[in-house]
């Protein structure tokens, strides 16, 4: 009878599942604003990586996460390249309540998304005639923490102090 119970209380509850449907390049950009002269400068890069997202649905349990990756490289205060790409992928998810498919979409999606984003921009860089560039891993988890913690901050009332 509990083998029963069980498995009439499993076929109840939606089965939850994250499937990656496509992940493609959605938009790519490239600058070498002081190209020729900047190779012959001394190579002593300094970057700056930017990094966002987006989610839209694109139908019902559809949805297309896209991330806005930029890397802002100078040296000697001259700017050596601009590389950003938006790598995007359209995912099926399904038998998630809203906070956890908040969580799916900003977590397990763009962590699915980052290492095609890293190639393209490492591909991006090499043929713009730069050394190979090779991004660190980012923890997408930490990155949902802190924006839903700073959000839950601006949300507080401020107190006034006497």
């Amino acid at each position: 009878m509990a083998d029963e119970d069980l498995a009439a209380r499993e076929t109840d509850q939606p089965k939850r599942q994250i499937n990656t449907q496509k992940i493609y390049l959605k938009d790519v950009s490239f600058e070498t604003p002081n190209s020729p002269q900047i190779f012959a400068l001394d190579w002593k890069p300094e970057m700056t990586i930017d990094f966002g997202s987006t989610v839209q649905t694109v139908g019902d349990d559809f949805y297309e996460v896209i991330m806005s990756l930029t890397v802002t490289t100078k040296t000697e205060d001259k700017t050596a390249y601009l590389a950003e790409v938006h790598q995007a992928g359209v995912f099926m998810i399904q038998g998630f309540e809203e906070e956890e498919l908040q969580r799916a979409l900003n977590v397990a999606c763009l962590h699915n998304i980052y290492p095609y984003a890293c190639a393209a921009v490492s591909d991006i860089v090499s043929k713009g005639g730069f050394p190979q560039l090779a991004l660190s891993p980012i923890s997408f988890e930490s990155v949902y923490r802190q924006r839903l913690q700073q959000a839950k901050e601006e949300q507080q009332p401020a107190t006034e102090e006497d």
